[in-house]
């Protein structure tokens, strides 16, 4: 039986990437494993090599290579090509020093800066304070007007939940527990998890569904299996269709430039909402525990990011301490 190529055993571990991981993860790995390849070529092992050829020697190279890229990027590649080691040694494919693979990663990988997230807390809440007063209208159509109420229920469920927008578009009806104001969902890492409603939101989506409810039950499928938030655009006609990711950006840049301008619509983002829903359970509670529960982080590290005074704390701060007796 001949031996596995390299370019063989590559193809196997993206196969396994492409199932356990999101697809734009799989698209990532297969970016960094491909660079990998055209390295190892350089180096006279060509993809139809012996897999069983490749030791972690190959790293000295490969470290230098990725520091054209960005210190995040380096990382994924980084994070990409060590898990096709670990591949290797779990499949004995190849001889993997696992001791040393890491060894080299610790001495020679760059580290990311940390960059402290954004949360324009004012700009959000005035946000969401515009998308509550255009749902008394007047409006064009019935179309319009279900835009304005799903549009108030998509940013509230942003603001509220600290879903990602991709979790927040892929949420059915019979998803959401009315009574416990909760939503089973599965998110980052296809991992199962619970998000809390608040009663704003929630009222915000019971709103919205009653004044879709013709539609709804025309559609002749169950409501527990129709979309959340779905489209009213002259393409969906009288289906009930699911927005998507793209769309549910596109409602935050078109509220947000109405709300505060196209300045404002080019600094937030869906992923803002999220920022300032974990800011805000810190400024209520000062549990970070609680926020990394609340907010998914799978480590605590990542909340307490969030963890440091507003510009309004230090200069209130910094007044008390040196403008007190002027």
């Amino acid at each position: 039986m001949p031996a596995m190529t390299l370019k063989t055993a590559v193809e196997r571990y993206l196969e396994m990437i492409a199932l356990s991981r999101a697809a734009q993860t799989a698209r990532t790995y297969r970016n960094a494993l491909r660079f990998f390849l055209r390295l190892l070529e350089d180096r006279g092992l060509s993809p139809d090599s012996p897999v069983a050829d490749l030791d972690e020697s190959a790293l000295t190279d490969l470290l230098p290579a990725l520091h054209a890229y960005a210190p995040a990027s380096e990382q994924v590649y980084l994070q990409a090509v060590k898990g096709f080691y670990q591949f290797l040694a779990a499949e004995r494919l190849a001889s993997v020093n696992l001791p040393r693979l890491n060894l080299l990663i610790r001495q020679r990988a760059r580290r990311p800066g940390v960059r402290l997230p954004q949360f324009p807390r004012e700009e959000i809440e005035q946000t969401l304070r515009f998308v509550n007063d255009i749902t008394t209208g007047p409006f064009a159509d019935e179309k319009e007007r279900l835009r304005a109420l799903r549009d108030r229920a998509f940013l509230l469920t942003l603001a509220d939940t600290g879903l990602r927008v991709h979790e927040a578009v892929a949420l059915r009806r019979g998803d959401v527990d009315w009574y416990e104001g909760r939503a089973l969902i599965v998110g980052k890492g296809n991992k199962q998890a619970v998000v809390r409603f608040s009663r704003r939101s929630l009222q915000a989506l019971k709103d919205y569904l009653a004044a879709r409810q013709p539609l709804d039950g025309a559609s002749g499928r169950p409501l527990a299996s129709l979309p959340l938030f779905a489209r009213h655009d002259k393409g969906a006609g009288r289906k009930v269709k699911p927005i998507s990711t793209a769309t549910g950006r596109n409602i935050v840049k078109a509220r947000v430039r109405q709300a505060l301008g196209e300045e404002a619509a080019t600094r937030i983002t869906p992923h803002s909402f999220r920022h300032y829903f974990v800011t805000t359970v810190l400024r209520a509670s000062g549990n970070l525990k609680l926020a990394q529960e609340l907010a998914r982080h799978a480590s605590i590290s990542v909340t307490q990011r969030y963890a440091h005074l507003s510009d309004d704390e230090l200069d209130q701060g910094y007044a008390q301490i040196f403008d007190a007796h002027d």
